[in-house]
């Protein structure tokens, strides 16, 4: 049996509005990626005004990538580093503390492969409170990583994370516990 491309391309994947919008952020994201590095506040002012939910001293660096701005809600004091891709077809949700170190992924869109049509999902991904994912990491539609784990450098996250959990590897595996030291 053959995937049916021709359907897939024809398929509705977005409201009207979804993309007006999209149109809209061809411009805005112009201006986002042109901005000083050291304008985190003029950043995030205009993700707020494509409808992003993002707290207090956020920054995000101008190369980052963020596909669909309304899409995007952020705690205090999240980072979102350098040429990371926050491909948010889905709701891709922060909590606070949060850091997407440079070049990371973050994958809220995938297809179904089991279905001819090859119909496009947007499962939704969670970083709860203290998550770090690391450098180049890859976190994959549909995942909760739990509060304060890290997600080791280069690491594919195919499943979830539990809490205070480091992980590492393709596929990500447990390697050991977080554990934060006292001052």
């Amino acid at each position: 049996m053959d995937l049916d491309i021709e359907s897939n391309r024809q398929a509705r994947n977005y409201s009207q509005k979804e993309l007006f919008l999209r149109v809209l952020w061809g411009i805005g994201k112009f201006i986002f990626h042109n901005t000083p590095r050291i304008f985190f506040g003029l950043r995030v002012g205009i993700l707020k005004l494509f409808g992003a939910k993002i707290g207090r001293s956020v920054h995000i660096y101008p190369s980052a990538v963020i596909y669909m701005p309304w899409n995007l809600a952020a705690g205090d004091y999240c980072a979102i580093g350098e040429d990371a891709l926050i491909y948010n077809l889905g709701k891709i949700t922060l909590g606070k503390n949060v850091t997407i170190s440079h070049r990371a992924h973050v994958c809220a869109g995938t297809h179904d492969y089991t279905d001819p049509l090859f119909p496009l999902l947007k499962p939704a991904i969670v970083l709860q409170d203290n998550v770090w994912v690391c450098a180049g990491a890859f976190v994959g539609p549909g995942i909760t990583i739990h509060e304060g784990a890290v997600v080791g450098a280069a690491a594919v996250v195919t499943k979830d994370v539990d809490a205070w959990t480091v992980v590492a590897g393709n596929p990500a595996a447990a390697i050991k516990k977080r554990i934060l030291q006292s001052k």
